[in-house]
């Protein structure tokens, strides 16, 4: 028992002055405590640990400890050990007559939460399957052998790539075999991966749509890579229009945030372009698992695997905080992305991947997009019906699939209506937030996440967004 108690504690870093042992050591713990270094309540070691770490004798700890409880820095409880103890915050001193007291400006607080938060891009992190996952990790981490520890494979753990092809062939169409699969943390690692490679390979440009997320345009860019424009359309991308590009990155499957799907001839056309020209189409497959009203669109990687880099992640299907994302490379591309990542997988964890390998192959991911399909399918059914019966005038568009609608607004009122989901607590993004610079004309709308709030607050978030339609 008392070699377990010797491990109780925080470890302290102590500055200790002066000669005198005790009275050092008490005047470095209030030097602690005052300073904010020790927190109110922190527990603080064992006089034998403390007595250990620092080479002094137990009894010298023990006193110091004694005295500074006495003076009320410290508490201590038979059983408890010691903790800095609750003081109240001191009290200000009185100006002394004469000069005032300059004042001290009070810290600003965080600012208040929305009361409805319908930005797009976040899952219903409250459906996280929690108990689910716990299994899959700890049957995971049961099997792991010692090796899976150290440092991985650059390109991710075999167990998750074996599973990832599996289910990737089956649910999304896609040609793979598990070599070709690198693991990455997340969509935004793996683009600026095949960034770094595009321009060791001297590619001068990457086509980009004119509607999207400007982080991606701007990895492109800080790779040292050009970003020109491709317009958009009723049908999607005009990927006709490709030209001199060394590459093109897309949204094939739910187009963000505009909501198509390229229609088969474009998507055709792409891929021609690709085998034409040499180069790569990188496809953002972001919540491909979830299509409402007719089959999931296949990924556009099957027309052709040589020249199509496929771009996965669980970040819209389960979480973000996982930072697990996936890439499926032409062959001849394997070696340079790996040699980007580096000697070791540094960016992904391997627990993490073991446990998805395991959710993956023993049917509970399948289950949880069925059943989040479900829930987000009679959300954007509810969102349909309730801006149908306030606003009819207002067209939805961009339903047939994913986690977010484009609601269309007259021209002009976008920032107008913005402002008022603010007033209204609502936290939405205007469609020309994602308009790249220059595109012309403007498209006025909300782009609404219907999947982030909770179920409790679902309803009266809905009421919300249709008081501020016009």
């Amino acid at each position: 028992m008392a070699d377990e108690w010797a491990t109780f504690g925080a470890d302290l870093h102590l500055e200790l002055r002066g000669p005198r042992l005790r009275a050092g050591l008490m005047d470095a713990l209030r030097e602690a405590v005052r300073s904010g270094r020790l927190e109110a309540g922190t527990r603080l070691p064992s006089s034998r640990t403390l007595a250990a770490d620092l080479g002094m004798a137990r009894n010298t700890v023990a006193d110091a400890y004694a005295e500074l409880v006495a003076e009320g820095w410290l508490t201590a409880r038979q059983g408890s050990g010691t903790h800095v103890a609750r003081r109240a915050a001191p009290r200000p001193a009185a100006p002394s007559s004469g000069r005032p007291r300059p004042s001290v400006p009070a810290r600003p607080g965080p600012p208040a939460a929305p009361a409805h938060d319908l930005k797009a891009g976040t899952p219903d992190l409250a459906s996280f399957p929690r108990a689910d996952w716990l299994k899959a990790y700890r049957r995971a981490l049961t099997a792991a052998p010692n090796e899976a520890f150290g440092y991985g494979d650059p390109r991710g753990r075999t167990e998750l790539r074996t599973a990832l092809a599996e289910y990737l062939a089956r649910a999304r169409g896609v040609h793979v075999r598990p070599e070709r699969i690198v693991t990455c943390a997340g969509f935004v690692h793996g683009l600026t991966l095949i960034g770094q490679v595009l321009r060791g390979r001297g590619v001068r440009d990457v086509a980009v749509e004119s509607y999207g997320l400007d982080i991606h345009a701007g990895l492109l860019t800080e790779a040292g890579l050009g970003t020109p424009v491709l317009p958009v359309d009723e049908r999607g991308t005009r990927v006709e229009e490709l030209t001199d590009a060394g590459a093109v990155l897309l949204t094939p499957a739910h187009q963000f945030p505009l909501g198509g799907a390229l229609p088969p001839d474009r998507r055709a056309a792409v891929v021609d372009w690709a085998r034409a020209s040499g180069g790569l189409v990188l496809e953002d497959d972001y919540d491909g698992e979830f299509r409402y009203d007719r089959q999931p669109v296949g990924a556009l990687q099957g027309l052709d695997p040589e020249r199509v880099v496929y771009l996965g992640t669980a970040s819209k299907s389960l979480a973000p905080a996982l930072r697990l994302g996936w890439m499926v490379v032409p062959e001849g591309l394997v070696g340079e992305v790996v040699a980007a990542k580096g000697v070791a997988d540094w960016a992904s964890s391997a627990p993490e991947q073991l446990a998805f390998a395991e959710f993956l192959g023993s049917g509970a991911y399948d289950r949880h997009v069925r059943a989040m399909r479900l829930r987000y399918r009679r959300r954007r059914d509810q969102l349909v019906e309730a801006v149908a019966a306030h606003s009819p005038a207002t067209r939805v568009s961009g339903i047939a699939a994913g986690l977010h609608a484009v609601l269309a607004l007259p021209p002009g009122t976008e920032q107008e209506v913005l402002r008022a989901a603010a007033w209204h607590g609502i936290s939405v993004l205007g469609l020309n937030r994602f308009r790249r610079p220059g595109v012309a004309p403007t498209l006025d709308g909300l782009v609404v996440g219907y999947a982030t709030p909770p179920d409790s607050g679902w309803q009266n978030a809905l009421r919300a967004l249709c008081r501020i339609l016009p």
